[in-house]
């Protein structure tokens, strides 16, 4: 894997996950009208114009035209690119200090990572309707039951795993860029 100094990283990884947005975003239009659908209605009681995850492209499309599957797009990129820069940029550090080469250390510099890129990220997505996480599992707890803290976990799980494959994808293809101009530059 290439080296690169780890404010490279932090553009890097914040634009190969931007790059994964776009073309993930879809998927999130998606999900997120799947789970909203009929959302604090009792069941059964509301019409449900999305029903799986083909139907529901179609149903987008038709009503919002193909450019519907990317509304949300620039609160996406926001997110991700916040997020995710500061997640490699503190892994970069940690692989630069040698944390990364001690036994669990790739966990730990993976785990205190991804903390400080949620604890960044966390007010473009959680916005105004709660107060934090404990605030939001307790609001959804007492309004919808236990089962719905699961709720979307399907469609989400379709939406993360394409975009941390492709987020993987497009950073690594950044380093080696930035790892050929570098040594072109020395």
């Amino acid at each position: 894997m290439e080296t690169v100094p780890p404010a490279v990283d932090l553009v890097l990884g914040a634009s190969a996950c931007c790059l994964a947005c776009v073309f993930t975003n879809p998927l999130e239009v998606v999900k997120t009208r799947l789970q909203l659908q009929g959302e604090l209605q009792a069941r059964g009681t509301y019409p449900r114009p999305y029903h799986g995850f083909i139907a529901s492209v179609a149903a987008v499309a038709r009503a919002d035209g193909l450019w519907g599957l990317q509304k949300g797009l620039a609160a996406g990129l926001l997110y991700q690119g916040l997020m995710n820069g500061v997640r490699f940029y503190c892994y970069s550090l940690a692989c630069q200090a040698g944390l990364t080469q001690q036994p669990g250390g790739t966990v730990v510099a993976g785990a205190v990572a991804g903390a400080l890129g949620a604890f960044v990220g966390s007010p473009a997505y959680l916005g105004q309707l709660y107060g934090g996480l404990t605030d939001c599992m307790v609001k959804i707890w007492r309004q919808e039951g236990p089962l719905a803290l699961y709720k979307g976990l399907g469609p989400a799980y379709l939406r993360l795993g394409p975009h941390t494959i492709l987020s993987m994808l497009f950073w690594d293809e950044l380093r080696k860029l930035a790892g050929r101009a570098q040594h072109k530059g020395t």
